[in-house]
Formats: structure tokens, sequence, C-alpha cells
């Protein structure tokens, strides 16, 4: 063999020398490629496990949660106590904001807080019935309690309105009493009086003659009427209405159904039920009267008890 055959021998020996190295070097890529896949997937795979663990347990205390809330509406409802219930669920929330951390995260952890937590609602589920029961016991003495005191309510309902038909029948008996009671002005006359004490009776008088005006009736007998002083109220309305009135004479004002009237005159009188006869003055103040017909009404204790006229021409 010549000496360039050897070259091209030593070329080509090199050449596949050189071509292993590089298989070589692409096998051992392709393991450590593979192989950090391999770990990657496996990594991938606890991760999922444990998220899927952390949502697991997070579902669990979501659902404890709401349990809670429920036991202690329940619980509030029925008359019992849920401090501790209140502080349980404090705690719960708080275990809850942990999960997140995971350098503290242990779900050998909450897993037993998980069974501490369902125990206690456990536990209340029992303290529920037994409030339901004594609840219904109670239930049941109230229930006696107000049929007894509907029936008193009832009784005194009926006493109450048996008192307002008495008051109302008593009311009517008293306004019916008092109507009875009240006096009658009876053969009511007006005569005129001059001047000079001349007196004229008939009913129609001319103003010049008029000095005074004497008013005069009897009191009917009435057996229900009070013997007592009664004051009794002269009003004298001229043709136009208007009440003749002279305070400084003696005239003034009385009630009269709440309302304020004007009198011309007024006499205290002794009603003794003999039908008794009464004079009433009222003098004119040296004023004319005018032409025209009066007319007298008579008042005692709340009642108009008479009334007549006279016309002065």
């Amino acid at each position: 063999m010549d000496y360039n055959q050897e070259q091209k021998q030593d070329r080509k020996t090199l050449l596949w020398a050189a071509l292993a190295v590089l298989l070589l070097l692409n096998l051992v890529l392709v393991y450590f490629i593979y192989h950090e896949k391999q770990e990657n997937l496996a990594k991938d795979e606890i991760i999922t496990a444990k998220t899927e663990e952390v949502l697991s347990i997070k579902t669990k205390l979501d659902s404890i949660s709401e349990e809670l809330d429920v036991k202690i509406a329940e619980i509030q409802k029925l008359g019992g106590s849920v401090d501790s219930l209140i502080a349980l669920k404090a705690q719960l929330e708080k275990d809850k904001k942990e999960l997140k951390n995971a350098s503290t995260y242990s779900a050998a952890n909450y897993n037993k807080k998980i069974k501490s937590y369902e125990s206690v609602l456990a536990e209340k589920d029992g303290e529920i019935a037994k409030l339901r029961e004594e609840l219904g016991i109670a239930t049941s003495k109230n229930e006696e309690l107000n049929q007894k005191v509907t029936g008193l309510e009832s009784e005194k309902q009926q006493l109450a309105d048996s008192v307002v038909n008495y008051s109302v029948q008593n009311k009517e008996l008293s306004e019916k009493v008092n109507i009875a009671s009240a006096l009658r002005a009876e053969n009511l006359t007006v005569n005129a009086v001059s001047a000079k004490g001349k007196e004229r009776e008939g009913g129609k008088y001319k103003a010049k003659r008029i000095d005074k005006l004497r008013v005069n009736f009897k009191l009917g007998e009435n057996a229900v009427a009070k013997q007592n002083e009664k004051e009794i109220f002269l009003r004298i309305l001229d043709p136009d209405g208007a009440v003749l009135s002279d305070m400084a004479t003696g005239s003034g004002s009385f009630m009269m159904n709440g309302k304020e009237l004007i009198y011309s005159s007024k006499q205290s009188v002794t009603f003794n039920n003999t039908g008794q006869s009464v004079d009433i003055f009222y003098g004119r103040g040296g004023i004319p009267l005018k032409d025209g017909k009066y007319t007298i009404e008579v008042y005692s204790e709340g009642f108009k008890i008479g009334q007549g006229d006279f016309t002065v021409k």
C-alpha cells in the first residue's frame, strides 16, 4: 500500500470515529432530555395531586363553614348559646386562609382539623334536637297560657263591651233625665212700662211709650227638675236679629251648647215646682226701639225653655 492510500484510510477511520462519537453524544443528549422530561412529568403529577388535595380540603372546609352558619342560626332561633360555635367559625376561617400558605400546609393536620369540626357539628345536632324538644314542651305550655289569656281577654272584652253599653245607656238615660228635668216657660207675655210706671199689655206698643219691658211667664210644674235656685236668661232680638243689650244695666253672656250667647237680662229664681210666676225686666236705657217685630227667648240650665214676641209701631 503506498503512502496516499494510507492517508485515505486514516481519514476514513477518523471520520467513522467522529461519527461514532457524535452518535454517542446524541444518545447521551437524548437520554438526558428523556430523563428530564420524566422528572418534569413526575413533578407535574405531584403538583396536580397536591392541588387536587388542597381543593378537596378547601371544599370540605367551605361545606363545614356553611353548616356552622346553619347551626348558629338554628340554635339562636331556639334560644341556645352560640358563643362556642362563633369562636369555632373564626378558627375555621383562619384555617381557610392558612391553606394558601404552602410552607405550613399539611394534609394530615387539615384532615385532623376537619374531623374535629365534623365532630362538633354532630354534637350540635344533638343539642339542637334537645332544644327543639324543650321548646316543644315550652310551646305547649305557652299554648295553654295563650288559650287562657285569650279566654280572659275575651271575658275582659265582653266586660268592657258591657261597661260601654251600660255607659251608653246611662248616658242616654242621663240625657233623657236631663231633658225631662228642663224647665218650661209657659204663658209668656211682654208688657210695656212707661217712664211714669204705667204698664200696657197686648203685645203691640208705640216706641215712645216704652221705657222698660216686663217679660212674665210661669214655670211649668216638673217633678223631675231639682228644686233649687235657677238662673234664667232673657234674650230680646230686634227686627234685624240683633240682641238688645246694655252691659251697664245687667246684660252679659252665657254658654249654650259650647257657644257664647249674649243675653239682655237675667233673673235668679228658686224653683219650687208650684207653677210660680216669674218677671224679668229690661230697660232700654234711653235708646229708642225701632219699629217691627221683636222676638223673646228664655234660657235656663242649657235649654231654651220658652219664647214669645211683641211688636213696636
